[in-house]
Protein backbone atom coordinates (compact mmCIF):
# COMPACT_ATOMS: atom_id res chain seq x y z
CA UNK A 1 0.00 0.00 0.00
CA UNK A 2 2.98 2.42 1.04
CA UNK A 3 6.11 3.11 -0.47
CA UNK A 4 9.40 5.05 0.70
CA UNK A 5 10.32 8.03 -1.47
CA UNK A 6 12.45 10.51 0.40
CA UNK A 7 15.54 12.90 -0.70
CA UNK A 8 17.57 15.23 0.99
CA UNK A 9 19.12 14.01 4.01
CA UNK A 10 20.59 16.60 7.08
CA UNK A 11 23.87 16.32 8.94
CA UNK A 12 22.45 13.05 11.31
CA UNK A 13 21.31 11.03 8.02
CA UNK A 14 17.58 11.39 8.07
CA UNK A 15 15.19 12.44 5.98
CA UNK A 16 14.71 16.46 5.84
CA UNK A 17 12.50 16.99 2.53
CA UNK A 18 10.39 14.35 1.01
CA UNK A 19 10.30 14.21 -2.83
CA UNK A 20 6.76 14.32 -3.42
CA UNK A 21 6.38 14.76 -7.17
CA UNK A 22 3.21 15.78 -8.02
CA UNK A 23 -0.59 15.05 -6.47
CA UNK A 24 -1.83 15.39 -3.01
CA UNK A 25 0.17 16.51 0.01
CA UNK A 26 -1.41 15.61 3.31
CA UNK A 27 0.42 16.62 6.73
CA UNK A 28 -0.45 14.12 9.36
CA UNK A 29 0.70 14.39 13.14
CA UNK A 30 -0.88 11.23 14.33
CA UNK A 31 -4.10 13.54 15.71
CA UNK A 32 -7.81 12.95 14.71
CA UNK A 33 -7.89 15.87 13.74
CA UNK A 34 -4.58 14.79 10.88
CA UNK A 35 -6.89 11.57 10.35
CA UNK A 36 -10.29 13.42 9.22
CA UNK A 37 -7.67 15.70 7.02
CA UNK A 38 -6.05 12.53 5.55
CA UNK A 39 -9.49 10.83 4.67
CA UNK A 40 -10.77 14.12 2.98
CA UNK A 41 -7.08 14.05 0.94
CA UNK A 42 -7.48 10.38 -0.26
CA UNK A 43 -11.14 10.89 -1.38
CA UNK A 44 -10.15 13.63 -3.48
CA UNK A 45 -6.92 12.50 -4.81
CA UNK A 46 -8.76 9.38 -5.46
CA UNK A 47 -11.47 11.61 -7.48
CA UNK A 48 -8.71 13.14 -9.40
CA UNK A 49 -6.87 10.62 -10.30
CA UNK A 50 -3.76 11.99 -8.42
CA UNK A 51 -1.45 10.13 -5.63
CA UNK A 52 -2.09 11.35 -2.20
CA UNK A 53 1.50 11.71 -0.29
CA UNK A 54 0.82 11.51 3.74
CA UNK A 55 3.85 13.39 5.84
CA UNK A 56 4.73 13.23 9.03
CA UNK A 57 7.69 15.50 10.32
CA UNK A 58 9.23 14.73 13.33
CA UNK A 59 11.93 16.30 15.90
CA UNK A 60 13.15 13.95 18.70
CA UNK A 61 10.96 15.06 21.30
CA UNK A 62 8.21 14.44 19.46
CA UNK A 63 9.41 10.57 18.05
CA UNK A 64 7.93 7.33 19.92
CA UNK A 65 10.94 5.77 21.39
CA UNK A 66 12.42 3.14 18.66
CA UNK A 67 12.81 -0.72 19.17
CA UNK A 68 16.82 -0.24 19.99
CA UNK A 69 16.18 2.00 23.13
CA UNK A 70 17.57 1.00 25.87
CA UNK A 71 18.13 2.45 29.49
CA UNK A 72 21.91 4.00 29.08
CA UNK A 73 21.82 3.72 25.16
CA UNK A 74 20.22 6.34 22.89
CA UNK A 75 19.46 4.95 19.51
CA UNK A 76 20.63 6.88 16.66
CA UNK A 77 18.58 9.11 14.16
CA UNK A 78 17.77 6.27 11.66
CA UNK A 79 16.04 4.44 14.45
CA UNK A 80 13.87 7.23 15.57
CA UNK A 81 12.84 7.66 11.89
CA UNK A 82 12.22 4.29 11.39
CA UNK A 83 9.85 4.85 14.49
CA UNK A 84 8.05 7.30 13.31
CA UNK A 85 7.54 6.03 9.73
CA UNK A 86 6.11 2.84 11.31
CA UNK A 87 3.30 4.87 13.56
CA UNK A 88 2.49 6.80 10.30
CA UNK A 89 2.00 3.90 8.24
CA UNK A 90 -0.34 2.76 11.15
CA UNK A 91 -2.45 5.41 11.46
CA UNK A 92 -2.85 5.23 7.79
CA UNK A 93 -3.10 1.31 7.72
CA UNK A 94 -6.32 2.53 10.17
CA UNK A 95 -7.86 4.85 7.64
CA UNK A 96 -8.74 2.31 5.41
CA UNK A 97 -8.44 4.31 2.48
CA UNK A 98 -9.55 2.78 -1.10
CA UNK A 99 -6.84 0.48 -1.73
CA UNK A 100 -7.01 1.30 -5.15
CA UNK A 101 -5.05 4.67 -4.40
CA UNK A 102 -1.44 5.65 -4.58
CA UNK A 103 -0.57 6.05 -1.10
CA UNK A 104 2.89 6.88 -0.28
CA UNK A 105 4.14 7.89 3.21
CA UNK A 106 7.01 10.22 4.09
CA UNK A 107 8.97 10.98 7.08
CA UNK A 108 10.50 14.54 7.79
CA UNK A 109 13.12 15.59 10.45
CA UNK A 110 12.25 18.71 11.58
CA UNK A 111 9.73 21.07 11.96
CA UNK A 112 6.37 20.61 10.73
CA UNK A 113 6.09 23.57 8.73
CA UNK A 114 9.34 23.32 7.04
CA UNK A 115 9.21 20.09 6.28
CA UNK A 116 5.67 20.44 4.58
CA UNK A 117 6.27 23.70 2.67
CA UNK A 118 9.32 22.30 1.65
CA UNK A 119 8.07 19.17 0.95
CA UNK A 120 5.04 20.58 -1.49
CA UNK A 121 7.48 22.18 -3.85
CA UNK A 122 6.34 20.03 -6.47
CA UNK A 123 2.67 18.99 -4.78
CA UNK A 124 0.06 19.82 -6.45
CA UNK A 125 -2.75 20.37 -3.59
CA UNK A 126 -1.27 20.76 0.28
CA UNK A 127 -3.94 19.74 3.03
CA UNK A 128 -3.86 19.75 6.71
CA UNK A 129 -5.38 19.62 9.22
CA UNK A 130 -7.13 22.68 11.40
CA UNK A 131 -6.13 21.74 14.81
CA UNK A 132 -3.31 19.06 15.49
CA UNK A 133 -1.09 18.56 18.39
CA UNK A 134 0.15 21.63 19.26
CA UNK A 135 -0.08 23.75 22.37
CA UNK A 136 0.62 26.86 24.44
CA UNK A 137 3.68 27.78 22.08
CA UNK A 138 1.96 27.41 18.46
CA UNK A 139 -0.49 30.13 19.43
CA UNK A 140 2.53 32.55 20.24
CA UNK A 141 4.01 31.34 16.61
CA UNK A 142 1.29 31.01 14.91
CA UNK A 143 -0.14 27.42 13.72
CA UNK A 144 0.89 25.08 11.10
CA UNK A 145 -2.12 25.26 8.91
CA UNK A 146 -1.71 28.86 9.64
CA UNK A 147 1.89 29.12 8.32
CA UNK A 148 0.89 26.83 5.42
CA UNK A 149 -1.41 29.05 4.11
CA UNK A 150 0.46 31.73 4.14
CA UNK A 151 3.71 30.29 3.01
CA UNK A 152 3.45 27.19 0.73
CA UNK A 153 4.43 26.63 -2.86
CA UNK A 154 1.05 25.68 -4.26
CA UNK A 155 -2.85 25.52 -3.24
CA UNK A 156 -3.99 24.80 0.55
CA UNK A 157 -6.79 23.17 1.86
CA UNK A 158 -7.33 23.24 5.46
CA UNK A 159 -9.49 20.67 6.99
CA UNK A 160 -11.43 21.75 9.89
CA UNK A 161 -12.28 18.96 12.46
CA UNK A 162 -16.03 18.63 14.22
CA UNK A 163 -17.74 20.75 11.55
CA UNK A 164 -19.00 17.57 8.72
CA UNK A 165 -16.58 19.27 6.51
CA UNK A 166 -14.22 16.15 6.75
CA UNK A 167 -16.88 13.77 6.79
CA UNK A 168 -18.75 15.19 3.60
CA UNK A 169 -17.94 14.64 -0.15
CA UNK A 170 -14.34 16.23 -0.42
Amino acid sequence: MTEAIDVEFDDEGVTRVADVPGGVLVGHDGSDCAQEALQWAARLAARAGYPLHVLRAWKITTAPRPATWAPGYIPPFEDFEKAVRADLEADVSAAALDPSLSVTCHVTHGTAVRGLIESAARADLLVVGARGRGGFTELVLGSVSDQCVRHAPCPVTVVRSGTGAAHAGA
